[in-house]
């Protein structure tokens, strides 16, 4: 479906693949930019603090908690009724399968019973299209997508064309902060726990290593300097027997600035692959909960400005999860005359890039990335 001349379309989305639960109505009218007309997201770090990371049955009821009300919020927080909404969109992959199944079957619901069109979206891409949201970015651009459970550098060439450049061959970027913030006994999410501890530490006191560094492409791992962290960790306290705040603080630091420096080097090796396409209007952007770390996005900065490429990176609300990026991703699938129906499956693995090899293994449930 392409938007005529006056054309609306008012979208719905729903997002639950890990623990947010999220709901947001996005609108796009011919000629302007979209309007997200409402954005609400239960977080539930509450639910998993004890755990030290999110348990997937927890997060699951939860979202079944929480939908239908996180919609009645988005309609209210919008003043849009159900009757004027045209779809819906909803996560329907890659995720903890038991959260995208909720999400998937409320979508389904809500469109067999107000009899609209459904579209299932990947989380991924809602990350990746971000930007088009925001700032309208123009295709063909770079992504550099740092979330949670991914990192890849992706040209996107479309709502549902990617080229996938390079990425993680163990470690997300963002699980290795969680499981930094968890060797230091700090709070979860360990993303912001290790970024503010961070500001007070001295990023030189620990020679970390810079993995893959010495070799070529765009690919990164970040399980070897999770391991050095702990090392260092265990050597201090072998000889003091405990960390001291500033311990703590010099190895955040030290810890942060490698994982900085591996995206600086690594987005400089993409970025001139990108621009070897000759794009009119060369842009990197970065989406996922990782872009919101302050020091990776002046590091991606610094490269953008020696290649003289706009940077983009989304406010910090739309880093994280939310369903603003899915009912956008949403919309601009129906626009491509996307729709699916009551067979739409929930799907825990969903690869951007479809003709790229698997980079973390497969299986019966598909490629992971």
């Amino acid at each position: 479906m392409v938007l005529g001349m006056s054309e609306t379309l008012t979208i719905l989305g729903l997002e639950s693949s890990c623990d947010d639960t999220a709901a947001a109505i996005v609108r796009k009218s011919t000629g302007t930019a979209p309007e997200i007309l409402s954005s609400v997201v239960h977080g539930q770090n509450d639910l998993h603090a004890a755990f030290g990371g999110v348990v997937p049955e927890i997060a699951a009821r939860a979202h079944a908690e929480k939908l239908d009300i996180s919609v009645e919020e988005a309609l209210a927080e919008s003043g849009i009724k159900l009757s004027e909404i045209d779809a819906i969109a909803v996560t329907a992959g890659p995720g903890l399968i038991g959260g995208v199944l909720s999400g998937v079957m409320c979508a389904k619901g809500l469109a067999a019973g107000l009899g609209i069109p459904l579209v299932g979206v990947n989380h991924l891409a809602g990350h990746a299209l971000t930007p088009r949201l925001t700032d309208q970015v123009a295709y063909p651009y770079l992504m550099l997508l740092v979330s949670g459970g991914h990192c890849q550098f992706l040209i996107a060439r479309g709502p549902d064309e990617f080229t996938r450049l390079g990425g993680t061959i163990d470690d997300a970027p963002g699980e290795a902060f969680d499981k930094t913030a968890r060797l230091l006994g700090l709070p979860q999410p360990g993303g912001p726990s290790v970024e503010t501890v961070a500001r007070s530490g001295d990023p030189k006191r620990f020679a970390f290593p810079r993995p893959l560094m010495d070799r070529p492409g765009c690919d990164l791992s970040f399980s070897g300097l999770k391991t050095a962290l702990l090392r260092a960790r265990d050597a201090i306290i072998a000889e003091k027997g405990g960390l001291t705040e500033q311990d703590r603080a010099d190895l955040c630091a030290s810890f942060q600035e490698a994982v900085v420096d591996v995206l600086r080097k690594k987005t400089e090796r993409a970025l001139k692959e990108y621009l070897a396409l000759s794009p009119d209007n060369p842009v990197l952007a970065v989406a996922g909960g990782v872009a919101a770390n302050s020091a990776i996005r002046a590091g991606l900065e610094t490269v953008c400005a020696k290649y003289q490429t706009q940077f983009t990176a989304p406010p910090l609300k739309l880093c994280t999860d939310n369903a603003a990026m899915i009912a956008y991703a949403g919309l601009e699938r129906f626009q491509a005359g996307h729709q699916d129906d009551m067979h739409l499956a929930a799907r825990p693995r969903w690869p951007l890039d479809k003709r790229a090899p698997a980079m973390l293994g497969s299986g019966k449930k598909g490629a992971k990335a």
